[in-house]
């Protein structure tokens, strides 16, 4: 585990220019934690402790709105950094973490990172990268929810991550915030329209332009 971990340090950017040395220090107050699929990974709320790292599996990022609905806000995958504002300012966790598929974390103690590691200042500059693009992600999804209608979300959000069309529609639906049946009408309408078609494997784009029309 020892060498795993040392591995896992490596793949992230916040580390890169560490040496040998300085790695054993950081392994040194890190523990590797595994997880089941659905296991809760932190509560909105909760306090946190460690610099969470995500080294194995898919994690969402999720609230659960007064109707108890699940609004999903993000979905990491290794090597990602969860949560590090909420860590960083000493603050609860401003939402839930459950784990969407079986998967590894590597959970850093906070308070000797600080200590040895926040006066570098590679490290310091990519821990704040981080939280820009963090950010810059944020915005986008207030924009995504807000601003658009359903059928505009859809077209966007299919026109920026095409992958999204082979996920399940229940998963696609919550990444939308809307329900499974009004993603079911979006997609009939966009195929009324001529801009995505149905074959075997789901849904594809088949007029790109036509659909940028619907957000732009």
């Amino acid at each position: 585990m020892s060498q795993y971990t040392i591995e896992c340090l490596k793949k992230v950017s916040f580390f890169e220019n560490l040496n040998d040395d300085e790695l054993n220090i950081l392994k040194s107050f890190s523990n590797i934690r595994s997880f089941s699929e659905g296991e809760i990974l932190f509560y909105e709320k909760d306090q946190p402790k460690c610099l969470t790292l995500l080294t194995d599996g898919m994690l969402k990022i999720y609230k659960t709105d007064p109707k108890n609905n699940e609004i999903v806000l993000h979905t990491f995958a290794p090597f990602s950094l969860i949560a590090e504002m909420a860590v960083l300012e000493d603050m609860a966790y401003p939402a839930s973490a459950a784990f969407l598929t079986d998967g590894k974390v590597l959970e850093i103690d906070f308070n000797k990172f600080k200590n040895e590691f926040l006066l570098n200042p590679s490290v310091t500059l990519n821990f704040f990268k981080s939280l820009s693009k963090k950010i810059k992600y944020l915005e986008s999804v207030i924009s995504l929810n807000i601003v658009l209608d359903s059928t505009a979300r859809l077209a966007k959000y299919i026109c920026e991550n095409e992958q999204a069309l082979n996920m399940k529609h229940k998963e696609l639906a919550q990444h939308l915030h809307m329900t499974p049946e009004t993603l079911s009408r979006m997609f009939k309408k966009l195929v009324t329209l001529g801009l995505v078609e149905k074959d075997t494997k789901g849904f594809r784009i088949k007029n790109r332009v036509g659909l940028e029309v619907l957000f732009e």
